[in-house]
Parts: structure tokens; sequence; C-alpha cells
């Protein structure tokens, strides 16, 4: 929009600066009346007052203002105040236009009868103007309407202007496709394209070149290519508009290639040209050689002084891990660049150094220079990288302050810090201050709540972000799965299975991975193999979410045969696979192959083997009475062992009654975890089986005296996508009289097929047959007898239980698959066992 030139000579100095300002900022004063937000736009109007401007020439003789007035006005309901501007519009002397007119006739209701007759009046005077006004006279309003923001307008007046049939130029053409640009109105882009053609201005190279940056900016790049392919005539705009269109729509190589068309045609790049094909570099492998032939010629031409060139160069070699490289970029900057800093912040935390993206950025803020939405998301990013609470605390509150702590982006970064900060209440209220929560947003905190111990609710936010239209995407469904796993949670599992489904998320690897995994772990490894079998693709991660999966049910021998799948496929195997590996040899019994593994890691793969590892090859031993060579494997390995490998040893000294090696390791195991209930439980155990009575009441003794308590077991059972959790005696449950009549019924049945109760399990110095009776109501037995009132006889049960499987309840539960009829599936803190026809699929051992 031209100044008129009698404002431009009259204004001083200081008032021409300050009238650019407003003027620059009409898009921004729009959008402030649109949104009703009116703070913005009553402090700018104040500073205009303050100033002597309200009365200026351009600030009431501009038809874009009050145009811009009028919409607010209209947009917040203010029908009166509307009508009046409008008055004074008319008696200002300028003429308001088609929009002006258009915009208070929807505004006003039918009750101002008078007005709307009059504005009715001028409307129709107004059309006549219409039909006699030139070409010119319709660019000039449309670019005044155009740059001042108002796209929308803009576009209005354009299509105004093609019904009064005055016809079109060149230069209404360019100005309208920029404005349909604006809004990302591609079908409208597609008419003036065809109005191009008919009338030959499509062969004009600016209108080609705004035809080639509309269907760029609109999602078409084919269209874009094919104009840039038939044009007889390029000019370094045609070929800067196709390859940033190629840069921002993820075609980074054919941006490249473009670069070096450019180049060939002997085009000199200009700075827009470099900062576009630098932009697409940095998402390259091969970016980092093309970003310093790029930088060489920014040297030579001196385009290398343009902030958005070397901002992009920084980027380059930051995400290239070259940090030396962009720090001598930014140092050689004349002066202080925000983007420059931003760029080379964020290039510090993707390469892993976040205490010097805090630097710059304290750097900055003891300097007294401004910081914007993107140097306070990348600094809380730091922040929660370091787990720097502190400093985040600061960060956040630097933003509160510049208001801008509800930018989606600044928000989603903080939400991000305050959840890898582990402060889950913080997360919350940042959350939920967010107006409008993106995708981006709800899946942060789906996931800060699965990372921190709330499944629960990560479940209750994932319904909450369905019930906000939201839709979530591939992360979202992965991290929703996690949470079904880590609460094995089948049902909610099947349903959120069901919408990935529905979604078109199915095909994505990272969710079919979650998904094998999540219905192994959830005890259903029937239908994680069927999910598996359907999906062709050579992915480690899903091979591996397979092949721990077999092994942890016990399927050993086949989880080894799907490894041998893997190598004919050429999948190479990484440290996990060879922990299922491990745990399939361990559970087929196949020790020599087991070794052979192992050493095959180093050896074959250059995979270096890791305790998890060593304890797969202990369980191995144990498994197979070999107690005293696993002992000897865990004193030779290079890693202090762990709890629970000392466990699970001691639980091979139980089952083989080696009473010797089981005092050494309980031993060892008690050095490490002094209050290991477990550890005392098994020991006394070991006893027991040994007929060593006197050691037996030793060990429990010592246990009583140092009031080690035995770690309260729980079990649950999903049921028509409820959890059910009992705990042992427990008569919470609003059925407890059936569920403890089922269990009676079940005892009296087991004990005709064999069953005898092992009081060994039993600490409490009572009558036997008061132990008897305490282990009848362990709460696996519980869960187990609700699973069987409550669901039908072809049901698979599954059950999950926080600790071991006492002895006596793996016995019990044989028999009661047995006599029941029913397959049942344990999943203790050990591993699975599924039970069926009075057999379990552990062997015994766990």
């Amino acid at each position: 929009m031209p100044m008129p030139m009698i404002s431009l000579l009259i204004l001083t100095p200081l008032k021409l600066i300050i009238m650019i300002t407003i003027y620059k900022r009409l898009s921004t004063f729009f959008s402030c009346l649109h949104s009703g937000y009116l703070s913005p736009v009553e402090s700018l109007h104040g500073f205009a007052v303050k100033i002597g401007l309200e009365q200026d020439v351009f600030v009431s003789g501009c038809c874009v203002v009050w145009n811009v007035m009028l919409k607010g006005f209209v947009h917040m309901g203010l029908e009166d105040e509307a009508l009046h501007l409008f008055s004074e519009f008319h008696r200002s002397g300028l003429h308001p236009d088609h929009l002006s007119v258009r915009c208070v006739l929807t505004g006003v209701s039918e009750g101002n009868n008078k007005f709307l007759e009059q504005i009715q009046a001028y409307a129709t005077k107004l059309f006549v103007h219409n039909q006699t006004s030139d070409v010119y006279s319709w660019n000039k309003s449309l670019s005044e309407y155009y740059q001042a923001g108002d796209h929308s307008a803009a576009v209005e007046c354009f299509i105004d202007m093609n019904r009064s049939e005055v016809g079109c130029d060149s230069v209404t053409l360019l100005v309208s496709l920029a404005a349909t640009t604006g809004i990302n109105d591609l079908e409208l882009g597609q008419q003036i394209h065809g109005m191009a053609v008919k009338s030959g201005l499509n062969l004009d190279v600016s209108v080609a070149n705004s035809l080639i940056n509309m269907y760029s900016k609109t999602g078409c790049l084919s269209f874009a290519r094919k104009i840039f392919d038939g044009m007889e005539e390029l000019d370094l705009v045609s070929w800067n508009s196709m390859i940033s269109g190629c840069a921002q729509s993820g075609l980074e190589e054919e941006s490249v290639t473009l670069y070096i068309g450019l180049l060939r045609d002997s085009f000199r790049p200009d700075h827009y040209t470099l900062a576009s094909v630098l932009r697409a570099c940095s998402s390259l492998t091969a970016g980092f050689f093309h970003g310093e032939q790029i930088h060489v010629h920014a040297l030579k031409t001196g385009i290398i002084m343009d902030n958005f060139v070397s901002t992009a160069l920084i980027d380059v070699y930051s995400r290239a891990g070259r940090m030396e490289e962009a720090e001598l970029v930014l140092q050689n900057k004349d002066k202080f660049d925000l983007a420059s800093w931003n760029a080379m912040m964020f290039g510090y935390v993707i390469c892993n150094n976040s205490h010097k993206a805090l630097e710059l950025y304290n750097a900055m803020h003891g300097r007294g220079e401004r910081s914007d939405e993107i140097t306070l998301a990348t600094a809380a990013k730091a922040c929660g990288c370091l787990v720097d609470m502190e400093q985040g605390r600061k960060i956040h509150a630097h933003a509160i302050k510049l208001g801008v702590d509800l930018d989606l982006c600044v928000s989603g970064s903080i939400l991000d810090m305050y959840i890898k900060c582990g402060d889950m209440e913080g997360a919350r209220t940042i959350f939920q201050a967010i107006p409008s929560p993106d995708d981006v947003a709800w899946t942060a905190m789906i996931s800060g709540c699965v990372e921190n111990g709330e499944e629960d609710f990560a479940l209750t936010i994932y319904h909450g972000m369905r019930e906000s239209g939201v839709a979530p995407d591939e992360y979202t469904f992965a991290t929703l799965i996690k949470a079904s796993s880590c609460l094995t949670a089948l049902e909610q599992g099947r349903q959120i299975h069901a919408n990935v489904i529905k979604l078109d998320c199915a095909s994505d690897t990272y969710v079919v991975t979650s998904l094998i995994d999540m219905y192994a772990k959830c005890g259903n490894i029937e239908d994680s193999y069927r999910l598996f079998k359907r999906i062709d693709v050579q992915n480690i991660a899903l091979w591996n979410a397979m092949l721990v999966g077999l092994a942890q049910h016990g399927h050993g021998r086949e989880a080894l045969k799907l490894f041998k799948n893997m190598k004919i496929l050429d999948i190479e195997p990484d440290r996990v696979t060879f922990i299922g590996v491990l745990s399939a040899c361990s559970q087929s019994g196949l020790i020599s192959e087991a070794y052979s593994y192992f050493h095959s890691m180093n050896q074959g793969h250059g995979i270096q083997p890791e305790i998890e590892h060593y304890s797969c090859l202990v369980d191995a031993l144990g498994r197979a009475g070999r107690v005293q060579e696993a002992e000897k494997l865990i004193a030779s390995m290079p890693y202090q062992a762990s709890a629970s490998m000392y466990r699970a040893l001691l639980g091979a000294c139980r089952v083989q009654s080696d009473t010797e090696t089981g005092k050494r390791v309980a031993s060892r195991l008690l050095a490490l975890e002094p209050f290991d209930s477990a550890a005392y439980i098994l020991l006394s155990n070991i006893y027991a089986a040994a007929n060593q009575w006197d050691q037996m009441k030793d060990a429990r003794n010592i246990m009583m005296r140092k009031n080690v308590k035995k770690d309260p077991g729980f079990s649950w059972i999903d049921v028509k996508n409820k959890v059910h959790l009992f705990v042992v005696d427990d008569r919470s449950h609003p059925q407890a009289d059936k569920i403890y009549d089922k269990v009676e019924d079940l005892i009296t049945m087991i004990k005709k097929e064999g069953y005898v109760p092992d009081t060994d399990y039993v600490l409490l110095d009572v009558e036997e047959e008061e132990k008897e009776r305490a282990l009848y109501y362990h709460s696996e037995k519980l869960a187990i007898a609700f699973g069987l009132i409550i669901t039908s006889p072809s049901t698979i049960l599954r059950v999950i239980k926080n600790l071991r499987v006492c002895g006596d309840c793996h016995n019990a539960i044989k028999y009661i698959s047995k006599v029941s009829q029913r397959e049942i599936v344990l999943r203790d803190a050990n591993r699975f066992h599924r039970f069926r026809d009075g057999m379990c699929s552990c062997g015994d051992y766990w």
C-alpha cells in the first residue's frame, strides 16, 4: 500500500519511523481484533494518541485501517460501534469500499432498518461506480489489502473485481496469487491459473513464478514442477521458487540438484538461493559436503553477511555435529543476530551438549539481548536434557514475563522439561493452561505419564485427546501401547489396536513393534505371533520383539527358529536379539548352543556381552542343574553380579536341593540386599527340602529379628476392560463370597487329583491346618477363581502377579488347569507360566 506522498513529507523522522512500524503491524493489529484480544490494540492506539498520530493523514486517511477496525467490531458483536465507525468513515471524506459495505451488512441485525437502507443505497451507488472503475483502481485496492496483511480481504477484492468484468493484468494475478497463497486456498489458485492461461498471461515470467510459489506452498509441488519445466524463459526467481519449494516439501535432494542446475545455467545465486538450498542440506546425510562448498561461495561473494544465509550455515554444521565450524560462522558476524544464536543453541542441544546451549542462553540474557519463542523453547529443551529443574523454572518465568508461555512451541518444550525432570504435577499445570493443545502436547503428556509410572493417567489423557478432536499420530499410539503393556491391560490394548487400524497407522513399523510387544507382555503370544506373520518387514526391533516374546513364553525352539530366519534374511542381530536367543536356549535346555551363541556375539558380530547376557547364561546353567558352573561363571565375568542374578541362581539351588551352594549364594545376595525377603524365603525352602529344619528355623528367625518384611503380593486380572486386583485373604471384592466358595471347591477338586499343600511356604508359626488355609487364599488363587466365575468356559485366563509365584500356588494352578479344563497364563516377576492340562510351560523351573 503506497503511502500518500503528502504524509511522507509532513512527518517528522521519528513519526515516519513509528508510522512505518504501525503500517507493518497492521496484520498483527487485525489478528488481535479478529481473536478478541484487545490489549495490544489498545496499547497501540494509546501510543498513537500520546504522540499525536491519531489525526495523522495516514492513520485517519487509509481505507484499510478503517476496514480493519470495522472487521474487529463486527467480529466481536459490537454492532452499534461498527455502525458509528462506518458513519465516521463516510464523513471523513474517504469512500467506504465494497469490503466496508459487505462487512457492515453481514454484521448488522435487521433491527437497524434505517441504517441498513442507507447502507444498501450506498452499496448500489458503489456498485455502479465499481462497474466504471478501471484495472488500475482495482489493483490499487487489491495491493493495499494484501500489503496490510489482510489476505482474506484481498481475495474478496479480487473476486469482486472479477465479477465487475473489468478484466485483469499481470499485477492483478501477481497480487491475487500471493493473497491466495497466504490463505492456502488451492482451489482459487487453480482458478487464477486458468484465468492466466486463458488471457495468455501465464507466459509472463513473473506470473509463472507466482504460480510456482502458490503450488509449492499449497502442497502441489508436482504442478509447480510442471510449470517450471514448461517455462521458455527462466530467471533467478524461477529457480529460487523451485529450490525453496522442494526444500520445504521434504525433497531435499531434488532441491540440491536444482541448485546445481542453476549454476550450470550460469545464474549467480543470491542470498535467497543459498538460504533455501542450505535448508535442504541440513536434512541430508551428504549435506555437510554441499554446505562447505556453498559456504566458500558465500564468502567469496559476500553473501555470508546475510543473516538468513549465516543462520542456515550454522544449522547445516550443527546437524552434522561440526560445532567448531558453526561457532566460527557465529563469531564472524558483525553484530548480534537472534536467529543465528537460536540456531547455535539448537545445534548444541542436538549434539548432546546442552550445557553449552544454556551458556549461550545465559550470555544472551546477561547482555540484555532479546529472546523469542524459539530461544525459550530451545533453552527449556536443554534444561530437560540436563534434568535442571532450577534453570528450567527460571526460563518458564522468563516466558511468562514475555507473554509467550502459552505459545505452543514454548509451552510444549516447558511441558517436556517438567516431565523429564519428573515433576508431573508441574507438567499437568502447564498442560491444563494451554488453550488448545496440539497433538505434540497431548503426546508429550501421555509419554510423560508412561515414563513416570502413571500409565493409568496416560490412558485417561488419551481419552481426553480423543474427546478434544485431536487425532493421535504413530508416536502417540506407540506410547499408549507401551502403557497398556506396563499395565498388562489386554482389552485396553485391543481397543487401541482398533483405533490404530481406523486411523490408518497400522503400517507404521514402530506401532506394529509396540503391538507385538504389548500382546506378548499381556500374555497373548498367539495374537502377537499372528500380527508378526502378517507384517513383511525386515526391521530388527520388530523381529526382536517377537523373538523375546516367544522366549519369555517358553517357546524357546520357535524363538531359535526365528533367529535362523533372521540370519537367512541378512537381518543383523543386536544386543537385544542375543538376550532373546540366550533366553530361548535356557528355556529349551540347550547349554552348548547357549555357549556357542554367547561366544559368537563378540567374535561374529562385534557385540560385547553385557550383564543381561551373562544373566541369561547363568539362568540356562541353573535350569540344567549346573549350579556350581553357574557360580563360577558369575565369579569370572567382568561385571559385578546383580541381586537378580544371585536370586535366579538361588532359585536353581532350591530346585536342585544344593544346600551348600545355596548358602554361599544367599550370603552374597544378602550382602547386596540385606532386607531382601525373597532371599530368606528361598534359603529356608532349600533347608526344608533337605530336611534341615533347624537351619530353616534359624533363617526365618534371622528374618524376623532383622524385621525383614515380605513384600506385599498382589495379583490382577483384566475382564471386560476392567482390572480386578486381589491381595492375600482379600475380601474387599463385591463378589468375595462367590470367589471364596469357588476357591474351596477348587481345593477339594485338586486334592482328589493329588494336590498336597506345601506349607513350607508359610512363614507364620501356626498349626499345620492354619498354614494350609493360609495358602488357599493367596492373591493369584483368588484372581483365578474370579476369572473362572466371570468368564466363559472357552476363555483363556490371564493373571498378573507382582512377585515370584510361590511353589504351592504354582503346583495348585497346574491342578486347577486340569480340573477346570482351562488354559491359564500367569505372568509373575520372573517369567510367563502357561498352564494347560496339569503342565506348565516353565517345566517347573522359575
